[in-house]
């Protein structure tokens, strides 16, 4: 297993969340990627390199230029308007009855490019956004070359991000253009598998009019949980995506055994498409000890879901999602990886 990391994701730190009348530090923390490296190193697991630096127009295959831009530029319009928060966030969304109009205001333009307040910008946003999509992007070079297992340790994360919106921690789609990158290489198909315990809103919207790129979800119900507006059953994809689209919610409360069962559904429908490469959007917030999410999946079940993903036989790309525990998220990517690799 090759891991590709940088340090500039601590740049993206400071982060706050609404906690009802009161902001409370994010769980999305810089001390998340740093724990992970830190267990991947201890562990011996592989080979560790820096990003490559990668055109912007690799990242604007899949998002829009304005959206692009907006990220580049936020922090200092805000300050430029005189606002002295350390987190620039929208107080007004586009939402049903308004119009995805184009604002001059830093205030209109957060609101236009975030569909909530989960991903606020601060000073060192940008830098680490960037090189979390260059992470992936080096990753995804590496099992286009090589042919072997690699993991891309992003921070922040991106699978809730759309063409032109944050939202859920995430800015940039890591996932989603690591696996437009390996399409742009060469692949004629790639898969996407999304176990994180939130459903990837941001990837199915993206490629959901589309045949070459197979989406498959693994979550909890959206009727229960984040981000409740897309995730469910009847979502199949449009026009030439037709079919490539596959949901797979489960109840709160699932443990492996039942979660075991959906896995071995989701991978049926990838082995049918037969993909040359899977990039897997590992979020390890589907376990029992998350403080943010209800599922109970164990450490000692990671290493079996790694195992039936390598079983595959298919070149894997695991790129860093959601787990908020600080401690077990190191082990539980230990433990996920070394089953990838037949460990």
């Amino acid at each position: 297993m090759i891991t590709v990391f940088s340090a500039d994701h601590e740049q993206h730190c400071g982060l706050l969340e609404a906690s009802g009348d009161c902001y409370r530090p994010s769980p999305e923390c810089p001390e998340r990627a740093t724990s992970v490296i830190r267990a991947l190193q201890g562990a011996g697991l592989g080979e560790l390199r820096g990003p490559a630096a990668f055109d912007l127009r690799k990242i604007t295959r899949v998002h829009s230029h304005d959206y692009v831009d907006f990220l580049q530029e936020a922090w200092a319009e805000w300050r430029r308007a005189g606002m002295q928060a350390s987190n620039a966030r929208a107080q007004t969304f586009v939402c049903n009855g308004l119009r995805a109009a184009s604002p001059r205001s830093i205030q209109g333009r957060l609101g236009r490019h975030a569909f909530d307040d989960s991903a606020p910008i601060v000073a060192g946003s940008w830098q680490a956004i960037r090189r979390s999509a260059e992470i992936a992007l080096t990753a995804a070079d590496i099992v286009k070359s090589t042919r072997k297992n690699a993991f891309a340790l992003c921070r922040p994360p991106g699978h809730h991000a759309t063409r032109e919106a944050a939202g859920g921690y995430c800015y940039l789609n890591n996932g989603a253009i690591a696996a437009q990158a390996l399409i742009d290489a060469g692949l004629d198909r790639v898969a996407v598998l999304d176990v994180d315990y939130h459903h990837g809103n941001g990837t199915q919207s993206i490629f959901y009019e589309r045949n070459d790129v197979l989406t498959v979800s693994l979550h909890a119900d959206p009727a229960d949980e984040y981000p409740y507006f897309l995730g469910y059953t009847d979502e199949p994809g449009e026009g030439k995506g037709h079919g490539f689209n596959i949901n797979l919610p489960l109840p709160l409360g699932t443990a492996w055994n039942h979660y075991g069962e959906a896995l071995h559904d989701a991978l049926a429908i990838i082995r049918r498409f037969s993909p040359p490469a899977i990039v897997v959007a590992l979020g390890l917030d589907t376990f029992a000890g998350d403080p943010t999410t209800r599922f109970g999946i164990e450490t000692e079940d990671y290493p079996e879901m790694g195992r039936s993903i390598g079983a595959l036989g298919i070149p894997v790309l695991a790129v860093l999602e959601g787990g908020y525990a600080v401690d077990a998220i190191a082990r539980n990517t230990v433990a996920f990886l070394r089953g990838v690799d037949g460990q």
